[in-house]
Parts: structure tokens; sequence; C-alpha cells
């Protein structure tokens, strides 16, 4: 087993590698798209300051900030953080090999665990929160997302549209994510829950 200390340096070294990539795509999408960093900065609503550092890889972006970043470049945050493979009738995702999007302020976790297929209409994801933080405000998703929740541990608030719905260990929550929302641990314990993203087909 490896010592504590290595594991943690070697999640370190992923999360910097990750922060790299997702720098890297971002900028050669928006390269892509012809967009200035101001332009960007506009249709994100992220800054143009954070743009440029999350651009050169200085800057980890928490799960809000990429998520604006993603809405605005029209993809998906699992390719702006790891990438998307080819569709495969059969694909395992080993526990060892998951993609996880760590927030390295929060502490927050984002967890895929359904492998990351380009064009796929459902993304199974886990997220751990720990006590006192939230995701941060996420903007709305495009028409026909829904978002499905399951609270595995502790308590978990979803705000949004001026709504607060609280829900506990077991809770069950199904939502139209084409509104402003956020995932809240207002506790002073940590919480997890599954989300099971889908798009619905026209």
């Amino acid at each position: 087993m490896a010592k504590p200390g290595r594991a943690s340096a070697r999640s370190a070294d992923r999360g910097d590698d990750l922060g790299r990539e997702f720098g890297i795509r971002v900028r050669g999408l928006r390269d892509e798209a012809g967009l200035t960093l101001e332009e960007l900065s506009q249709q994100s609503g992220v800054s143009r300051a954070m743009l440029s550092k999350v651009e050169r890889g200085e800057k980890s972006p928490t799960i809000g900030v990429a998520t604006r970043i993603s809405r605005a470049l029209n993809t998906s945050l699992t390719f702006l953080t790891d990438g998307e493979e080819q569709r495969r009738a059969v694909a395992i995702v080993r526990a060892a090999e998951r993609h996880v999007f760590r927030d390295a302020e929060t502490g927050f976790e984002r967890h895929l665990l359904s492998p990351p297929i380009a064009g796929s209409a459902v993304e199974v994801l886990y997220h751990h929160l720990p006590a006192g933080v939230s995701t941060g405000v996420l903007p709305p998703y495009p028409a026909g997302t829904e978002k499905h929740v399951v609270v595995t541990q502790g308590d978990l608030v979803v705000a949004m549209g001026g709504l607060d719905v609280r829900l506990s260990e077991g809770d069950a929550l199904f939502f139209e994510a084409e509104i402003e929302h956020s995932f809240d641990n207002r506790t002073d314990e940590p919480c997890g829950y599954y989300l099971i993203m889908s798009k619905r087909g026209k």
C-alpha cells in the first residue's frame, strides 16, 4: 500500500496536470471560436484576469467557474477536464482510474463514474462536499438537461430559482437544470451525493 504522503503527492501532481490540460483546451476552443479573452469573459461571466490565469495553467478554476467556461464554449466540463472517448459497446471505469476534478481551495470533488464518451446523453457523477462548502452558483444548462440527485451522506441544500430544497441521506430529487442553481453543504459534517445528468431527445 502506498504511503499517504506519496499518494497525496501523486494527487497533487495529477491536479496540476489537469489544471494545465484544462487551460490548454480552453485556449484551443477559444481560438477555434475566434473569441478574444474579453469576448469569452463577457459570454461566460468569468473575469478576463481569471481566464488568462486559467489558460496559462496558473490557476485551477472552481467547479462554478469551470462550468461557466464550458457552457460559454459550448462544450462539456468532462471534455475540458479529462477529454472524451469514442463510443464502445462495453466500457469499464475502474475505481483507481476514475477521473476526479478537485477544487484545491474548497476540497469539493467531482468524480466521473461513467465513461467519458463523446456525445453521450447521460453522465453519472459522485460529488463530495466538505463541511460548509458550496459548488457556487452554476449557470443554466441547455434546454432539455435534467439532473437527478441522490444523497448518500449528510445533508444537502439544492438552491434553484429562489427555492431551497433540503435533502437528507437517502432523499432523491429531480429537476430541470435550465436555471441557475447550486449544491450547498450548510452543516458541520461532510456531504456526498450521486448526480445523474441526462439530456432529453428532441
